[in-house]
């Protein structure tokens, strides 16, 4: 892979400044050039400031150079790689390469971010050394939160350079990457563009609400929460008009291409400029001052307060709940059969003029538009041969793939091949009608795989003990949001005996959204309101001494986190001997929200960690909440050494590479004794910045109350400053300060609050 250190980025907009960001973020100095050097640096606080923000690290900014195309285009000269982001005019920008063309180094990577434009276009013309070096690079918005970046060799980019842009895309920054032929919106916008067409159609046809339609395409069905019309009032709905527009010109012989012409109502809402959120108004808007929302009617285009839908109960699990949506008869199970149905047809027609596998499109659509499932996975669970027919009996013909597959008796788009106990997928070739391998991604773990290949060694309800190879276990939390409990905390010790058992090392981690929303906390207020105290007291201490057996493990422990690690999630993080973190990791200890302080041995492990009980005091007093992995070093909730990982899928295998390295010289430590502590002077110190902040108003009298108890544990109760203590004797303290507040009516009010808004209560 060659080396990266200069980027030049030729577009300052949402899309230039948000990648130069990310390239930042990956540790490469980037040149950001736009008209002016104002508008440059416009584009750089835009994606340093808005939100979602582009930045790890609000001084990562520095790393990024503003600057303009009349003054600074020369500069191109010494980079690595240039990639083009201006607007999405042909010729804007083949005028702007035909200046870097003259400028460029020769052995530069020169790549467009456009999001349909076909590469043979911008490059037409151009040298053969160009050609050579030209290749599409089409990152999705926001680039530092959406996984796909989609790759479009021309006919004539080397092979090597090809290769060279995928791994630093992957390895580097993060990216899921899918190579694409160039067609037009290349695949996963060509799929999403008609997906959204055949919601307008469908909105009219069966007489459904705005409110009810985002209701639907959400995450009901596995997909986002911004849904339909609420993603087009985040796009902009110009710009998706737009998209719509230049794909309609593109594809005269698509069989839906029609479905491309936008509907009357969102003809007037261009002409209005309701746009979305940019405009200030879309498919919804906030009135008032309390920003109440409503939403458009389409058939009035006046807006009303927002309804939101009444749906009948369904299975938390989402293939059933897909299921029983598409059998249900009612207008709702109705839409959502035939949104479902469309793209999962038009996704096969789509082989192989977008793509010459079902893999790449279900990969685009996963890693693009945050599907849970792409078509053709949709397709299986919802079952192939039920499906297809059903598709038959309504009208429709089947893509002769599909009709082929039918012919030799396949059961689905993907199966099951394993080998000897190693996991291996196989897809369904629509071309040649057989079954392929997909090729495997080294340092890419895939625990679904290893568990369906026999992996398992021990499970429970809540979590399982997977067989990673080569002497390494993982023990992987799946309960629902990875709460964690009796299942999960008992399990801890059990898996660090088996590993030294029977391995050398192991890992703990998962797969899912989250790496844990922490304890139990259905189960804390239950005991507490029954005054159960024998039995809290008990949970806690296990809670306690499984993370202590973390720390002091006979074995290489390695904790895997990723996405949100709250509360008893952030403590097992940081008992681990050795941590390795994705980069979007969202780390806090947040118990004072429902009226405790961390009780599993989070305060413990912060004093010892960073020693000053005054940054400890604010980062639990106030819940702090890392913003990314680097965030969570610097609030000293992740180690400094920890390893922090670009790409999310590369994350266990990471984890797993680093505890094997450690198993040759890895020495167990034994619980501290000498831990100082700041005692009752510090307390009242505490107390006091507890006090002031409670008299200007930042926190309420019962915040004081619980900023009492954290500061008593932090300092190590009532002795003299500098005293020795030992972490039994903090994590004593810690749990006597949990159940107490436990106890009281005030924090009992604030964890029923939590359960049943999913926000905390200021009481």
């Amino acid at each position: 892979m060659r080396n990266i250190r200069q980027v030049a980025v030729l577009g300052a907009g949402t899309m230039g400044a948000r990648i130069a960001a990310q390239f930042a973020n990956a540790g490469v100095s980037v040149l950001l050039l736009d008209l002016t050097v104002d508008a440059a640096r416009k584009g750089l606080e835009t994606a340093l400031k808005g939100k979602p923000g582009g930045f790890f690290l609000p001084e990562y900014a520095a790393r990024v150079t503003a600057g303009s195309f009349d003054a600074d285009l020369p500069k191109v000269a010494g980079c690595d790689w240039i990639i083009e982001a201006v607007t999405e005019k042909l010729d804007v920008k083949r005028e702007l390469w035909t200046k870097v063309a003259a400028l460029r180094s020769p052995d530069s990577i020169v790549s467009t971010n456009t999001s349909g434009i076909p590469l043979a276009q911008i490059s037409a013309g151009f040298d053969a050394g160009f050609r050579e070096h030209f290749l599409g690079t089409h990152f999705f918005n926001p680039p530092r939160y959406l996984h796909l970046c989609e790759v479009i060799p021309g006919n004539e980019t080397k092979p090597l350079l090809l290769a060279d842009v995928e791994q630093f895309l992957d390895r580097r920054m993060g990216k899921g990457v899918v190579v694409c032929k160039d067609t037009p919106n290349f695949i996963a916008n060509r799929i999403g563009s008609m997906w959204g067409a055949s919601a307008y159609q469908y909105t009219i046809e069966d007489d459904l609400t705005i409110e009810e339609v985002d209701a639907l395409t959400g995450s009901v069905i596995g997909l986002p929460n911004s849904a339909s019309y609420r993603l087009l009032d985040i796009v902009g709905l110009d710009i998706w008009v737009h998209v719509a527009e230049n794909l309609y010109g593109m594809v005269p012989h698509d069989p839906w291409r029609e479905r491309l012409k936008p509907p009357p109502f969102v003809d007037q809402m261009m002409v209005n400029r309701w746009l979305g959120e940019k405009t200030g108004q879309g498919f919804y808007k906030r009135v008032g001052p309390e920003k109440e929302i409503h939403a458009l009617d389409w058939k009035t285009l006046e807006y009303r307060k927002a309804n939101k839908p009444r749906l009948a109960p369904m299975p938390d699990d989402l293939p059933t709940r897909l299921r029983t949506l598409v059998k249900s008869d009612d207008k709702y199970g109705r839409f959502v059969w035939k949104v479902l149905r469309d793209a999962m047809w038009y996704s096969a027609w789509c082989v192989p003029e977008i793509a010459d596998r079902t893999v790449e499109i279900d990969r685009a659509m996963r890693w693009g538009y945050a599907h849970t499932y792409g078509p053709f996975e949709l397709w299986d669970v919802l079952g192939f041969d039920a499906t297809a027919k059903r598709m038959q009996q309504e009208g429709l013909a089947l893509p002769a793939g599909v009709e082929r597959m039918l012919e030799r008796g396949a059961k689905g788009f993907y199966r099951s091949a394993d080998e000897k106990g190693q996991p291996r997928t196989d897809y369904f070739d629509l071309g040649t009608g057989h079954y392929q391998r997909i090729a495997e991604r080294p340092g890419v773990i895939s625990l679904a795989d290893r568990k369906r290949a026999g992996g398992v060694v021990r499970k429970n309800a809540g979590c399982s003990l997977v067989d990673l190879g080569d002497g390494c276990l993982c023990l992987e939390f799946h309960s629902k949001m990875n709460v964690l409990g009796e299942d999960q905390v008992g399990e801890i010790t059990e898996a660090i005996a088996e590993t030294q058992r029977n391995h050398q090392a192991l890992v703990i981690g998962n797969q899912g959204d989250l790496f844990s929303a922490g304890a139990n906390l259905v189960l804390v207020l239950m005991l507490a309101q029954e005054g159960e105290w024998d039995d809290l007291n008990l949970a806690a201490h296990r809670f306690q001494q499984a993370n202590m057996a973390i720390k002091y493990a006979p074995v290489p422990v390695v904790v895997a986190g990723h996405g949100r690690a709250l509360g008893g999630g952030a403590e097992i993080l940081l008992h681990a001997p050795r941590a390795v973190a994705s980069a979007e990791l969202y780390m806090g200890l947040v118990e004072v929200g429902v009226g405790v302080i961390p009780g599993a041995g989070g305060c413990k492990e912060m004093i010892v960690r960073l020693k000053d009980p005054r940054k400890v005091f604010e980062t639990i007093g106030y819940a702090k909440v890392s913003g990314s992995a680097d965030e969570a070093k610097q609030l000293g909730l992740l180690d400094k050494g920890a390893t922090v990982v670009m790409n999310p899928e590369r994350l266990l295998g990471v984890a797993k590479a680093e505890a094997l390295a450690m198993v040759d010289s890895y020495r167990p430590g034994v619980p501290r004794t000498d831990v100082k502590v700041a005692g009752e002077p510090g307390i009242a110190l505490l107390k006091t910045g507890a006090w002031m902040a409670q008299q200007g108003g930042y926190i309420t009298d019962y915040d004081v109350v619980i900023a009492g108890k954290l500061a008593h544990v932090l300092c190590g109760g009532a002795v003299a400053a500098d005293t020795l203590v030992s972490e039994q004797q903090l994590l004593d303290l810690e749990r006597e300060a949990f159940l107490s507040l436990c106890g009281n009516a005030q924090t009992q009010a604030r964890m029923a609050h939590m359960l049943k808004t999913g926000k905390p209560l200021r009481n």
